[in-house]
């Protein structure tokens, strides 16, 4: 038996649950919320006092590129978000447009609809401002099992929490990290796993973790602006080196939509004249300052409060120098004066989000470890690699802000920065579990490389997995069996009838009938190779707006084509192996492709007779 951690108190309570998440992170959430949609109970400890993570601190322009790739528990946030700038403010009013179809919410909306469906969760025990303490695992050395985890409050309360499965939603890993799961932290070398993005590192890699900073909302309407105040132990030495930058014409205004500005307000603006402002890639002067960041992932209280200081002072301190000093160029520092932090956003933190955005910390070294190979094309294909054992999909590019810096912040440079574009990917069971430890689930500090992880690190993603978590924990609880012996085939059926897509498909979206059918035969490769890989060249994605595009070209399942005699042969050699009659499908031969899917998946799956 091994226990981790210290602690004493005088005063003590046990909880007995089925399920322990801990981080209300919004995959925290969805595991939660998933967990107790199967009946069990769920404790979500949050070791403050505000849950939703970034998504209710200041991220609100979702990292994701396509509509149509939003499914499952972050489709169900996104709809809501939706709902409600309607019901407050009226269909196509201009807060309702503005929040393009729920996925920008002003983080105080996204903040209650979290609350909302939370609340909405009975069985759902919610425990704030509970910090994590000790860790007791048992079990076989084979099999080691989490026995109880302690949380303690800032008063010295502890609660300790015996549960059938745990969940690690954390950004950081702290659970995991303290059940003693192998897990890796910084970039890793060409070496390790064959990447073309994989940095020039020793052996072995090194400790550089992507990095943070703050996503400030504000706004330049005055009626709802508070002008920032300068932050704690202030000192203009500290930001005059921005006054070079700003004479050598490098860099000509401040807030910008565009990638020519110091801070990013993304465009067009969130709902009610509100930004999501965030760091601007390849800038001469950045808000994220990867250079101090690396002891946070394994950092104690005190270090991580260090280096959250340090990027409060320097993303604040920066501005108020610049909206303030008398030696700033009046035609920088007058466009910047109307950009103020939201008066009702954040109150209780001086109106800066009281979240630091975590990029990259720990990351598991799990069953599975995704790399940026598994993020290219297959072989004489537009879709990605095919996973058969997929739990969701995602729909972004591998990037990294920057791992380090040479210079100043403002003579110099980021180093480890990248940005590749990427299909639609999918995304394994075996990244969210351990090796080992056969009761932790662990969807956000997920198995990857460095690179890999680049692309699985959006909320969206990082939501859905959550979801998975919480389903494949109650079917562990179910089967009586650890997590690493799932049954991945009867995890997906649930996640498909939970209305989440483990596979990229254009035109069957979540809450078609056909969609069950379409992801289950997605899965066993039934549109891979289908498409020439050239198309992608004929057929250009049209941009929205900022990062979004319209539907990934090739995608298509196309249910209302007939389907020709080549395909036909491919899905019925898939039924085939599946152990499906096709006999019992009737005829299939020139029927319209959906109706084939259809008819097969009914074979496998029969509909339950209706009573009389």
């Amino acid at each position: 038996m091994l226990v981790c951690g210290l602690i004493t108190s005088l005063q003590a309570q046990e909880a007995r649950m089925d399920v322990a998440v801990y981080g209300s992170t919004p995959a925290g959430i969805a595991a939660a919320i998933a967990a107790a949609k199967n009946g069990n109970s769920v404790i979500l400890v949050e070791p403050t006092d505000r849950i939703g993570g970034l998504l209710a601190s200041g991220l609100s322009w979702t990292d994701a590129r396509t509509l149509e790739s939003i499914s499952g528990a972050y489709q169900e946030f996104c709809m809501r978000v939706e709902r409600y700038y309607i019901a407050g403010h009226g269909v196509g009013s201009p807060q309702h447009e503005a929040s393009f179809r729920g996925l920008h919410g002003e983080p105080m909306v996204n903040l209650r609809v979290l609350s909302d469906m939370l609340n909405e969760a009975p069985r759902v025990r919610l425990l704030r401002k509970y910090q994590l303490g000790q860790v007791e695992v048992g079990g076989t050395a084979e099999h080691p099992l989490i026995r109880t985890v302690q949380f303690v409050s800032a008063t010295g309360s502890v609660i300790t929490v015996r549960a059938k499965v745990f969940i690690d939603a954390s950004y950081e890993g702290d659970l995991m990290a303290k059940a003693g799961v192998s897990y890796t932290v910084g970039r890793e070398g060409p070496d390790a796993y064959g990447e073309s993005l994989a940095a020039n590192v020793p052996k072995g890699g090194d400790r550089q973790v992507q990095g943070y900073n703050f996503r400030l909302s504000m706004t330049a309407n005055p009626d709802s602006r508070i002008m920032p105040q300068a932050p704690p132990g202030y000192d203009r030495e500290d930001f005059v080196g921005v006054l070079d930058v700003f004479a050598s014409g490098k860099v000509k205004k401040v807030f910008s939509g565009d990638h020519d500005g110091i801070y990013r307000t993304h465009l067009p603006l969130l709902p009610n004249g509100k930004a999501d402002v965030n760091d601007t890639p390849h800038a001469p002067v950045r808000l994220s300052m990867p250079d101090i960041n690396d002891g946070y992932p394994d950092g104690f209280p005190v270090t991580r409060q260090r280096i959250f200081d340090q990027h409060y002072y320097y993303n604040v301190g920066l501005l108020y120098f610049i909206q303030n000093d008398t030696a700033v160029p009046k035609n920088i520092q007058g466009p910047a004066r109307e950009w103020g932090f939201c008066k009702d956003e954040f109150v209780d933190s001086g109106y800066v989000p009281p979240q630091l955005y975590i990029r990259e910390a720990r990351r598991m070294i799990g069953q599975y470890v995704y790399t940026e190979n598994d993020t290219a094309k297959a072989t004489n294909d537009v879709r990605a690699k095919l996973f058969t054992d997929a739990i969701a999909m995602g729909d972004y590019s591998l990037n990294c802000h920057g791992t380090g810096r040479e210079g100043t912040r403002f003579d110099g440079k980021h180093t480890g920065e990248f940005y590749k574009s990427i299909p639609p990917f999918q995304v394994p069971y075996g990244v969210i579990v351990p090796k080992d430890v056969g009761n932790l689930l662990v969807p956000v500090a997920v198995s990857a490389s460095h690179v890999g992880y680049s692309c699985l690190r959006m909320e969206p993603t990082w939501m859905v997995l959550g979801q998975a978590a919480g389903h494949a924990a109650s079917l562990a609880i179910l089967q009586g069996s650890i997590v690493q012996q799932v049954s991945v085939p009867v995890l997906q059926d649930r996640l498909h009838k939970d209305r989440l897509a483990t596979i990229y498909l254009t035109d069957v979206r979540p809450g078609s009938d056909l969609f069950p059918a379409a992801q289950w035969f997605g899965n066993r490769g039934a549109f891979h190779g289908l498409v020439d890989p050239s198309l992608t060249t004929l057929v250009k994605q049209k941009q929205i707006f900022g990062q979004y595009s319209e539907a990934a070209p090739g995608h298509e399942v196309n249910p209302r084509e007939k389907i020709d005699e080549v395909t036909l042969g491919r899905w019925i050699a898939i039924a085939e192996a599946e152990g499906i009659d096709i006999k019992k499908a009737g005829r299939l031969k020139g029927k319209m492709r959906g109706e084939v899917l259809e008819r097969l998946y009914q074979v496998k799956y029969p509909e339950p007779k209706k009573k009389k």
